[in-house]
């Protein structure tokens, strides 16, 4: 997936790690798996995560069969060595190891299936919503990022992608360009968890 559908070489700039970055934009499965770990750590330490796993299982990317059928022990065992690759490693190594059964089942392990021949932005929303692991948001989410840095573009996949979608806006991991951009994106989110706190103790002070 180095090149978007449209093209264009993919550049991404979302680990702010040149070897990770390279990583999501040629791996479909390493992109979803990325967006599968922005939970609860720094974005970048999200989508850092697939290049960490895969130098550790010894491989240059994720292969979906073979994470579904490793010994889960051993796999989460990967996730907890220190460093570990996420906040809560022994959860997510599971979720990921979920993640690819699902792929294995629905797609022959080919990630890249989710969206390639997907023909609205409703369907394709409806595709990574079934994914374990991802709710609406995160299906938005990635949806947007797709569409605005893979070029993946179904007919509506701006309005399926909900306020992610939105062009020139800085509310997700899909708008991360840069250094400057995920620090407007953090800035948002910041201001975003503020006002749900403010809205939660308006509404337990009434």
């Amino acid at each position: 997936m180095t090149k978007s559908d449209d093209g264009r070489d993919i550049t991404l700039r979302i680990a702010q790690e040149p070897a990770a970055d390279e990583l999501l934009a040629r791996s479909p499965l390493a992109a979803l798996v990325g967006m599968l770990l922005d939970q609860q750590v720094p974005m970048e330490w999200a989508f850092a995560g697939p290049y960490a796993l895969a130098q550790r299982m010894g491989k240059d990317d994720l292969d979906a069969h073979e994470i579904a059928t490793y010994d889960p022990e051993a796999f989460t065992g990967l996730f907890t060595a220190k460093p570990a690759l996420h906040r809560y490693p022994g959860s997510m190594a599971k979720r990921v190891q979920q993640l690819c059964q699902f792929l294995v089942a629905q797609y022959d392990g080919d990630a890249a299936a989710v969206w390639s021949d997907a023909a609205t932005g409703a369907e394709l929303r409806r595709r990574l919503n079934a994914l374990p692991g991802f709710g609406t948001q995160k299906a938005q989410i990635f949806l947007a990022l797709l569409g605005k840095q893979f070029g993946v573009r179904p007919p509506g996949w701006r309005e399926a992608a909900g306020s992610y979608g939105e062009e020139g806006s800085h509310r997700s991991v899909a708008d991360i360009t840069g250094p400057d951009s995920l620090a407007e994106v953090r800035a948002y989110k910041q201001e975003a968890k503020q006002a749900a706190k403010a809205a939660k103790a308006a509404a337990k002070g009434k």
